[in-house]
């Protein structure tokens, strides 16, 4: 059937079915030539290039036109978005670090005295007293070991140095109790029997109390000869001590004179040097080298902690994992505490033991009269009251070691 077009018929060049244009003879117009050269068709030969229109794409834009988003620009980064999410990140795996650190180093703390067992004792002052005690056990030592560190092989332990450190309010202060201080041993409870001994004015040295019943009666000792309580309890043996120095790179001293002794392994020539851990328990035992003896040698046990505990509290083993951890481990690992002894209470005795090395605090020997009849050190008992009081008010220490 024929088909009728309906409307005006399309004119030359206007667009026809489909939207094709519409040529004279169905056939385009072709260029011409003129002189030679070429000349545009009337009208202009438009290739749809000049408009930017390639393949059916307006504008240029490639397939799909101006909606199609396939070259849409990258939206600018939110950095605020950015910087938030990174420190929360951050803050959380910082916050879960110690807690992780914190249950871990807690759980080695070796908490075996119980100072309850401790009968008769005195009223808490102001402040914290810690009794600090170093022994010569070689427990878990080799015999290679025992040999190296010049510790002999006897059984037991027993107190080779004792300090207590005051901190509070104001500047904190480290007394040396000497071993050979002349003591009374007063009445106590068996720390494993439970039995009650009653005291008979017996007096012998200071460290015979800690031979006899060990930790409890210690403190039972120092408190009844001096009224001042006290309310934690810290011990290291020989080899944890020589452990913490190695693991700390060495402790740096200023050894102020040639010091040889052939008991302690003790080899020193005078001036600055770097001890590892079996030069430090060297330097911390040597008496029989020194004038003043044991009194010389609490001097050099009480120089030799601060700067250990000053070297401990430093950004390059604090913020160095490599070296906080190993640190960590062999101080805690080698540690015996009270039962109530937590991390915060250690951290506070660490930091007064720097304060101590910086001279913000005290450092002093117990007050010496003279010897006793037996021939142990008689402490002088006016300044004795006298210290014990500034402590348990948390004053300012006046007293003096001599």
């Amino acid at each position: 059937m024929r088909q009728v077009r309906r409307g005006p018929a399309a004119s030359p060049g206007q667009a026809g079915y489909g939207g094709a244009p519409q040529y004279a003879g169905g056939v385009p117009q072709q260029p011409s030539y003129v002189d030679g050269g070429y000349a545009e068709p009337p009208g202009g030969y438009d290739s749809g290039y000049n408009t930017g229109q390639v393949y059916g794409s307006p504008g240029g834009r490639g397939p799909g036109g101006p909606g199609d988003g396939m070259y849409e620009p990258r939206p600018a980064p939110n950095w605020r978005r950015r910087i938030k999410v990174t420190t929360i990140t951050l803050v959380t795996l910082l916050v879960v670090t110690s807690v992780a650190t914190y249950f871990w180093a807690d759980s080695k703390l070796n908490r075996d005295v119980d100072l309850s067992k401790v009968i008769d004792r005195p009223e808490a002052g102001e402040g914290t007293n810690y009794l600090i005690v170093g022994s010569d056990s070689r427990a878990g030592m080799s015999a290679e070991e025992k040999k190296k560190l010049h510790t002999g092989s006897a059984e037991g332990k027993r107190t080779d140095s004792m300090m207590i450190l005051h901190t509070g309010g104001g500047a904190p202060t480290l007394v040396s109790l000497p071993r050979d201080s002349n003591v009374t041993i007063p009445s106590y409870k068996g720390s494993d029997s439970g039995k009650l001994y009653q005291g008979t004015g017996r007096q012998t040295k200071l460290n015979a109390a800690y031979a006899e019943d060990g930790p409890e009666l210690l403190v039972r000792t120092v408190e009844a000869n001096t009224g001042l309580h006290i309310d934690h309890y810290v011990e290291i043996g020989f080899g944890g001590f020589a452990n913490i120095v190695d693991a700390v790179g060495g402790v740096e001293m200023d050894i102020p004179q040639d010091i040889k002794d052939t008991k302690s392994g003790a080899d020193f020539k005078k001036g600055k040097q770097t001890l590892n851990g079996e030069q430090a328990l060297a330097f911390v035992r040597t008496r029989y080298a020194l004038a003043g003896s044991d009194l010389d040698r609490t001097k050099n046990q009480q120089k030799f902690l601060s700067a250990l505990a000053n070297q401990v509290a430093t950004p390059s083993t604090v913020l160095n994992p490599f070296k906080l951890y190993p640190t960590m481990g062999a101080g805690l690992d080698s540690l015996v505490v009270d039962k109530d002894m937590g991390l915060f209470d250690l951290a506070d005795m660490f930091w007064a033991m720097k304060g101590v090395s910086g001279g913000e605090g005290k450092s002093m020997n117990m007050p010496i009269a003279g010897n006793a009849g037996n021939g142990n050190l008689q402490w002088d008992t006016a300044k004795v009251k006298t210290l014990v009081n500034e402590l348990k008010n948390d004053d300012k220490v006046t007293v003096s070691s001599k």
